[in-house]
């Protein structure tokens, strides 16, 4: 799905934003070959990591930050989990803020999964990372906790490797941008995500959240049974 998102939308003159994690690293990838090959010329690409950063650089892929292009032609990126209105939540690999800054940016978002992404409703299928400032950490994590929208959630902060929500550590995992991910556990759907969206980015101590609703322009899935797209931009209506 990586190489057919760049092949699909990534054309010469772009200014491409370029995901992170295991799935984006593909799309990276193919950027780096179409280039070599001469298939694509003159773009410029905008990584949303430190670890993106590294594998383009190491690809030959012409890089610039937003304080150089405020605006994209399209970027690709992963998703821990995507409802059916094709709301997502992103941060498992702890890049939320720089993907989210970079991606509402770009005038077509391409998310790329593989159909164990999906689901009916974001919540309990995977935890909702939210970057927060590391001062008073846990009096935020409790304010999160008490936040209506988000009722009934757990608030676990990640402890070792920044880029997985797995306890893999005695140390507190810190962000690229030096703040801490506290990863919200659901028992229920969120019923109601752009509530949940704005009264967390209104939370004094969160920096942002993994919600990223209404952003996606198509979602390009990976099945057994081969490569469906979902979406306003050309795809069908989500199916799962």
């Amino acid at each position: 799905v990586g190489y057919k998102a760049v092949d699909d939308h990534v054309r010469s003159g772009m200014v491409v934003g370029l995901g992170t994690g295991s799935t984006a690293f593909y799309a990276v990838e193919r950027v780096g070959q179409k280039l070599k090959s001469g298939e694509l010329r003159d773009i410029v690409c905008i990584p949303t990591s430190e670890r993106t950063r590294e594998h383009a650089e190491q690809l030959g892929i012409p890089l610039v930050t937003l304080n150089e292009k405020s605006e994209l032609d399209v970027a690709i990126d992963g998703a821990d989990d995507v409802d059916l209105r094709l709301n997502l939540v992103k941060g498992g690999g702890g890049a939320l803020l720089r993907e989210k800054m970079v991606e509402i940016m770009s005038k077509k978002f391409v998310c790329i999964v593989d159909e164990s992404k999906l689901s009916s409703g974001l919540g309990p299928r995977f935890p909702l990372p939210v970057e927060i400032t590391p001062f008073c950490h846990e009096h935020t994590m409790r304010v999160i906790e008490k936040l209506p929208s988000l009722k009934g959630c757990k608030a676990v902060l990640r402890m070792g490797n920044v880029a997985n929500n797995k306890c893999d550590g005695d140390n507190i995992a810190v962000t690229d941008n030096g703040n801490y991910i506290v990863d919200l556990h659901f028992t229920e759907t969120i019923h109601d995500v752009n509530a949940a969206a704005r009264e967390l980015k209104t939370t004094v101590g969160v920096v942002d959240h993994g919600l990223f609703p209404s952003m996606a322009s198509v979602v390009i899935v990976a099945g057994k049974n081969g490569i469906r797209v979902a979406g306003r931009d050309g795809g069908e209506r989500p199916w799962w």
